[in-house]
């Protein structure tokens, strides 16, 4: 099982709508996925579920998230916690108990079906109260205080609790472009990640704010493990996060030009830089599993690396990844005349994640223990 996040420090990079068609690809070609929105603006849970049934969960759950967790838990009966609790849950549900420093739940709440082989742990806006948290708990790991390295590490366990539960053979987590406490939690727990790039200057100093900051995040993780016990020390990933590689993504593509991607020059300059950026700013602890020739070069090359103009928009809007988009019984007019004419270039994508993802799961498969 490998846990995986994709992270950029600059946004609109376009890494919802990469997670969400990575994990259908996955799905589709018969792997067992489990995403986690860890994203406090929602983007992926925005992607996959309509707006009338995020309200109803996060209706649900609000006095738990408001007036705490276990205040709530104590007015209700057994039977009415049991049968709530059995309900899809989001994710700041499930580390609320964590937040307040009680006991565990004693049964994961049901995860969201998005399609066959595919589900859902969808996020909520309200998870800067589990940031604030590690903020706050964060110097008592040092000393080795469960319950600040419970608060450290609990994302991670909840993702290998499910996935021992429901035998999912990869998780994949959305993040927000912080670099902040929950990112740095995430990020530094996870077996690896990607960055999803623009070919912008943005991009670059993303990768190089990435690099610095995991330089960092590491110090801190290798001097708490080296401070606790070993059986607090088996909370924690065998390995610092290691990097899979990156891939240019939502760019526009320009036919006349004759470079390798086939970019606007412009466009092209910066991604030709993001090689030496890699080099220069990314720890070679964190990318010591994957060949230097391999991580200098587009996960998938060039296979998802193209704007797909509107394709993405409705692929949103229908809640579908966007090859099965012109299949969609309820398209809407005047837009089911568009997408059904286009309906080749929609089912083209398809082939163009799987090499991707195939690509990507090479490179997971070279991670070591």
């Amino acid at each position: 099982m490998s846990i995986i996040s994709l992270f950029n420090n600059k946004g609109g990079v376009g890494k919802t709508t990469l997670a969400f068609h990575l994990a259908c690809v996955l799905a589709d070609m018969g792997k067992k996925v489990l995403i986690i929105d860890l994203d406090p603006q929602c983007n992926l849970t925005i992607y996959t579920q309509q707006t009338e049934d995020i309200h109803r969960i996060w209706e649900e759950e609000d006095e738990f998230i408001y007036e705490g967790f276990e205040a709530t838990r104590e007015r209700m009966s057994t039977k009415e916690f049991r049968k709530l609790n059995s309900k899809p849950r989001t994710i700041h549900y499930i580390l609320k108990p964590t937040e307040e420093g009680t006991g565990d739940l004693e049964q994961l709440p049901s995860v969201i079906p998005v399609r066959p082989n595919l589900d859902l742990i969808p996020g909520r806006l309200t998870l800067h109260m589990y940031e604030n948290r590690i903020s706050e708990r964060w110097s008592g790991a040092y000393q080795g205080d469960p319950l600040s390295i419970r608060t450290i590490t609990k994302i991670r366990r909840i993702a290998y609790d499910y996935s021992m539960q429901n035998n999912y053979e990869h998780v994949i987590i959305d993040t927000s472009p912080s670099l902040g406490a929950l990112n740095k939690v995430i990020i530094s727990t996870v077996d690896a990640f990607i960055i999803p790039c623009m070919p912008d200057l943005f991009s670059l100093y993303g990768i190089r704010n990435i690099g610095n900051s995991l330089t960092m995040w590491k110090k801190e993780i290798d001097t708490i493990y080296k401070l606790i016990s070993k059986n607090k020390r088996d909370n924690f990933p065998a390995k610092f996060v290691q990097f899979l590689g990156y891939t240019i993504y939502n760019a526009k593509k320009y036919s006349g030009q004759k470079n390798k991607y086939e970019l606007a020059a412009a466009h092209y300059n910066y991604a030709e830089q993001i090689p030496s950026m890699i080099n220069d700013f990314l720890s070679p602890e964190v990318r010591a599993d994957i060949p230097l020739k391999l991580l200098y070069n587009p996960i998938g090359d060039t296979s998802i690396m193209y704007s797909h103009n509107t394709f993405t928009e409705n692929a949103q809007k229908y809640k579908l990844p966007m090859w099965d988009v012109p299949d969609c019984s309820i398209l809407e007019e005047p837009e089911k005349s568009s997408i059904r004419g286009n309906s080749v270039k929609y089912k083209e994508t398809q082939a163009a994640y799987e090499y991707f993802a195939a690509k990507l799961l090479e490179r997971i498969d070279m991670l070591g223990d």
